[in-house]
């Protein structure tokens, strides 16, 4: 199979872009917290803005601005993951068929709540009439879209462009229901002090994530993406075991990542997968966490492919990411590592674009 690079990237998320250059960490209290606005008039008509949602406004504009960065206009195929969907177009269906007692309808908020909404919408802006699939799969969705996106370079020989990612918004009464079985945090937590915390539940918030994935390198490439695994359950003794076969798919052992990515969110009871690689496996490798800079969701993976594609190029790891003081001077391979309830475990692997 030809190499996958990762030549163009855009991000919308609770903290800024420039978080990596410029801006400084933001800092929240609520447990559920929204994207930062853009300026979504720059790249979408303003008459198609006002009957968008978060999650369709976020990943077409996030889609717009990776094709931008890596100077392509139309890609032959888009694959969107996405856990949750529309949540606030799916809130409003169902508020008006309450209000309504179960009356007639207008359709729309139904029809703009499908999952593959985000992906449908970018296609029409684009014009691209190419292979369009979202991923529903929980917080394996992103990943599962990357797993599509491999098997696109490998089984079809004209693919040179694929626009993959990951949206998902929230929705003040949908992510609610997450505070009834403790997903979400009964008390108040400011986001940086979220790794520490010892109770369970985690904070919410809305992120998209988009990246062109090319079957040639290009000057303005990223890092190159080797390889992804999604693990639906596996107990936490198993989990090194499970990480080191799947380098072993990749003639590589632990002792060759230089930097672990992990998906640490602050929920005592499942924080525990983090710990058996963080105190094992990786225990003399640069480890790093994301979840405390955006939150929880069942995309949020996808923001930590874009960390990890930043890091390779600027070659560079900014404190306010690492979880201990070893350092990196030139990152070489980055393993990614999330979970969720303990279940949905993805593994993504990038390499430098030198090896």
């Amino acid at each position: 199979m030809s190499r996958i690079y990762i030549n163009g990237i855009a991000s919308i998320s609770p903290q800024s872009e420039d978080i990596f250059e410029t801006e400084p960490l933001k800092e929240y209290q609520d447990n559920i917290i929204p994207a930062l606005n853009q300026d979504y008039k720059s790249m979408i008509n303003p008459m198609l803005l006002r009957r968008m949602s978060a999650a369709v406004k976020m990943g077409l504009f996030s889609s717009k601005k990776a094709l931008l960065d890596a100077k392509i206009d139309i890609p032959d195929s888009i694959l969107v993951g996405t856990g949750q969907g529309c949540l606030k177009d799916t809130e409003n269906f169902m508020v008006s068929m309450l209000n309504s007692e179960e009356g007639l309808l207008r359709p729309t908020s139904f029809i703009q709540s499908t999952h593959n909404t985000v992906g449908g919408q970018i296609a029409l802006d684009l014009k691209c009439t190419g292979y369009n699939m979202t991923y529903t799969q929980n917080s394996a969705s992103f990943e599962s879209a990357l797993l599509d996106s491999i098997l696109q370079f490998k089984s079809e020989t004209e693919i040179q462009n694929v626009l993959v990612g990951g949206v998902d918004e929230t929705s003040p009464a949908f992510t609610g229901f997450q505070k009834l079985d403790g997903q979400l945090k009964q008390e108040p937590v400011r986001n940086t002090d979220l790794l520490a915390s010892k109770t369970s539940g985690s904070i919410f918030s809305e992120t998209s994530s988009f990246f062109i994935l090319g079957s040639e390198e290009s000057e303005n490439s990223y890092a190159e993406l080797v390889d992804v695994e999604i693990i639906n359950s596996t107990e936490v003794q198993n989990i090194g075991k499970r990480t080191e076969q799947f380098l072993q798919t990749n003639n590589l052992s632990s002792s060759d990542i230089d930097v672990v990515i992990l998906g640490n969110n602050g929920d005592s009871r499942y924080d525990s997968y983090y710990h058996e690689l963080r105190e094992k496996l990786f225990a003399g490798k640069v480890q790093l966490a994301f979840k405390h800079l955006v939150g929880e969701n069942n995309s949020v993976s996808a923001y930590a492919f874009w960390l990890a594609s930043k890091i390779m190029k600027e070659k560079r790891i900014p404190d306010f990411i690492k979880l201990n003081d070893l350092n990196c001077k030139e990152p070489r391979k980055i393993l990614i590592y999330n979970q969720y309830l303990g279940k949905n475990h993805g593994l993504i692997l990038l390499k430098n674009l030198d090896l």
